[in-house]
């Protein structure tokens, strides 16, 4: 006779493996009744055997219990807690918290976002493929103490992090305590490019400044010496060494403005400017050093406001680079014209445009790449003797670049040479 189960009956309401246990135990009750009534099975044997039948029923049921008890106790592990999660997204920088296997307990957006391969529940060493990380955990996890390194990551720029591997003591399920391993990560960036601007400082310096330094040396020694008694050498070599002295001046205010201008390079300028103003003072500036060198600035302005987000002072300073130049090297075709324009770029978004254009001597096609190179010289002979410091291009280059702008340099020997500083236009302001 078959139990439809799904009908009410006494059964109804207890657990499923409960109930499946009763109906066995009462099925064989039943059987074993009836051989000790109609059988020759003995009273004693069947209740013996109605115990091993209900052992074996209920047995299964106890052990599914406290399977079902271990999950639950297992559901609030302490490491497992909101409270430590919360605490991991918490923190300012990227942190991960791993158990001792390696295995991702937790890990907060910025984790995520430094390593999108971790992922909850798996190991950490798949995801970090870095050698410097992997060693550092291995040695964390073994010797429960704290483990630094860095390393270099190339995804999706090239960045020098801080890994901080911590041994963080958790209590575990028993009352005891084992170790976690929280690991954090430290940006380094900033410190590295300010330590490496410093030493390129020291090494730039150093060599332009051992030439007019020598110099210096020699005259001196001369005027002590020789020419001690000489006036008309001795007001030549002073004329010198005056010159020599301002070339070093100039050189040190130059590496100092191209090692400011880097050190912000990744903050852009949000105050608005008006070009037109900054051009007509640099040009005004000069125009002692155009008579000088008999040539004639020509000014095509508009009438109107132009405006871009950008620093004052850099903007003087960029400007100041590319009209001098002009003036110097461009010399010999008696004119240089500054304009300023609004376009497209190639791909349709408007710039702003101010165009600087000599017609000198030109520049040669092969040295048009490396201009912007520090201290790169086409002549160098000629541009010390002008003066020249070989860093102007390439601080004009690293003011556009925080400005968020670009240079364009176009040049055809003994035609002249003309560069573009373009930058984005001002963004209009947002209606509330």
């Amino acid at each position: 006779m078959a139990i439809d189960e799904s009908s009410p009956s006494f059964f109804s309401p207890w657990p499923d493996r409960l109930r499946h246990s009763a109906i066995i135990l009462l099925a064989a009750g039943l059987a074993l009744a009836v051989l000790v009534v109609f059988g020759d099975l003995a009273a004693v044997r069947a209740a013996a055997a109605f115990i091993c039948i209900g052992a074996a029923a209920l047995v299964p049921w106890r052990l599914h219990d406290v399977a079902a008890s271990r999950d639950d106790v297992r559901a609030v592990n302490p490491v497992e807690a909101a409270a430590v999660a919360a605490v991991v997204a918490g923190m300012p920088d990227p942190a991960v918290l791993l158990d001792r296997a390696g295995r991702v307990l937790h890990l907060n957006a910025a984790a995520a976002q430094l390593a999108p391969a971790l992922r909850k529940n798996e190991l950490a060493q798949f995801a970090l493929r870095s050698p410097e990380i992997i060693t550092a955990l291995r040695e964390a996890i073994a010797t429960s103490e704290i483990r630094r390194a860095t390393y270099l990551d190339h995804v999706p720029v090239d960045r020098w992090m801080e890994l901080t591997v911590t041994p963080v003591p958790v209590p575990t399920l028993f009352g005891g305590s084992d170790k976690c391993m929280l690991m954090t990560f430290h940006d380094q960036t900033p410190l590295r490019r300010v330590e490496e601007m410093r030493a390129d400082f020291v090494a730039n310096a150093s060599h332009e400044l051992r030439t007019p330094l020598a110099a210096l040396s020699g005259f001196i020694d001369t005027l002590q010496g020789p020419a001690k008694d000489d006036v008309k050498a001795r007001e030549r070599f002073l004329g010198i060494m005056h010159n020599q002295a301002k070339r070093m001046a100039r050189l040190i205010d130059d590496l100092l403005s191209l090692s400011r201008v880097e050190l912000s390079a990744h903050v852009r300028p949000d105050t608005l400017v008006d070009l037109v103003p900054i051009i007509r003072q640099v040009a005004d500036g000069l125009e002692l050093l155009a008579r000088e060198r008999q040539v004639t600035i020509d000014i095509d302005l508009p009438d109107t406001p132009v405006s871009i987000a950008g620093d004052r002072e850099e903007l003087l300073r960029l400007f100041e680079n590319l009209i001098e130049n002009a003036l110097k090297y461009g010399a010999s075709g008696g004119k240089v014209v500054v304009s300023l324009s609004q376009a497209l770029t190639g791909e349709g978004a408007p710039e702003v445009r101010v165009m600087v254009r000599d017609f000198g001597p030109g520049i040669a096609p092969e040295h048009l790449p490396r201009l912007t190179e520090r201290f790169y010289r086409v002549d160098v002979g000629d541009s010390r003797a002008q003066g020249g410091t070989g860093l102007g291009l390439s601080l004009v280059k690293h003011i556009l670049n925080r400005h968020r702008g670009r240079l364009l340099i176009e040049s055809v020997p003994k035609q002249g040479a003309t560069f573009t500083a373009a930058f984005p236009p001002a963004m209009p302001p947002v209606v509330a």
